[in-house]
């Protein structure tokens, strides 16, 4: 384990942490120079083998994923012209 990470580690308690709480003390032990990214794992008591009992969802986050998005377009005339439309 590096310094850092050794640093980051000392500063959180080994018990279960409220939520707001677990967000603080991750916000307080980050170290790294780019956004970190968190992982949640919930216990959902319910059985996935059962249809009926499925978890699934979406979300959108609240400014897109930030990457470009490019069309490339190899049509003439009126297809091109909906191509290059399309990407708007």
């Amino acid at each position: 384990m590096g310094k850092k990470m050794r640093a980051a580690v000392e500063k959180l308690e080994p018990r279960a942490y409220a939520l707001r709480e677990a967000v603080d003390a991750v916000k307080r032990s980050a170290y790294t120079k780019f956004d970190e990214s968190v992982d949640l794992a919930l216990r959902l008591g319910v059985d996935p083998k059962r249809a009926d009992q499925m978890v699934r969802g979406t979300t959108s986050l609240p400014h897109g994923t930030g990457k470009k998005i490019r069309v490339l377009v190899f049509a003439k005339g009126e297809k091109g012209a909906g191509g290059t439309a399309s990407r708007r």
